[in-house]
This record gives structure tokens, C-alpha cells and sequence, in this order.
């Protein structure tokens, strides 16, 4: 079977999720960068750090609303690819990633 025809759905699934991913994935980078630290009292905790349950309230649903799409989908797509579930989910996963550092680097590369 053509490798295209047998990966391009998974391909295309992955990557037009990795779109929508950025912002859950941005938003608990950022999470991560200012809370973890001044939980664990390596950085002063600002005023408005202090409140952790907003951020859960914010990322909880998009995580749920981003794996919700995203395991159905990857799901369908497996069997037409006919490869292990091991090697499908590592290429959905690296695919479903990929958006966020090329356009952190294209960023980058534009901002100088």
C-alpha cells in the first residue's frame, strides 16, 4: 500500500489538531513557568499568582475538549495505517506536537 494513502489521514488529523493545540499547550507552559516555581519557593509569588484554580478552570476543559477529539480520531485513523498501536500513537503524538515549536521558531525567525 502507498505510505501516503496509509498515513496521510493520520497526518492530516494530527497536524490540524496540533493547530488547535497550541493554546492549551501554550497556556500550561505558561501555567508551569509561573506557578510551579513560586510553589516550590524558588521565585517570589506575585499577587496575582496566588490563585491556582482559575488556571484549572481554564485548562481542565480544554485539555478535556482536545484529547477528547484527538483519541477518537487517532482511533479511527489506525486501522487503515496497519502498523503496531505503539508506532501509530508515537507518530500522532510527535505530529499532534509539532505546530507548537515551528511556530515558536518561525516567531523567533521573524521577530529577529
Amino acid at each position: 500500500m502507498d505510505p501516503v494513502r496509509r498515513w496521510g489521514p493520520t497526518v492530516a488529523v494530527n497536524l490540524t489538531l496540533g493547530v488547535f493545540a497550541i493554546v492549551p499547550l501554550w497556556l500550561t507552559a505558561s501555567f508551569a513557568m509561573s506557578s510551579l516555581p513560586a510553589a516550590m519557593g524558588l521565585t517570589p509569588r506575585g499577587a496575582v499568582d496566588d490563585d491556582v484554580l482559575s488556571w484549572l478552570m481554564l485548562l481542565v476543559p480544554l485539555w478535556a475538549v482536545l484529547l477528547g477529539l484527538w483519541i477518537p480520531a487517532n482511533v479511527l485513523t489506525r486501522r487503515g495505517t496497519g502498523t503496531s498501536r505503539c508506532r501509530h500513537w508515537a507518530v500522532g503524538s510527535a505530529l499532534v506536537l509539532t505546530p507548537l515549536p515551528a511556530l515558536t521558531a518561525l516567531l523567533v525567525l521573524v521577530e529577529g
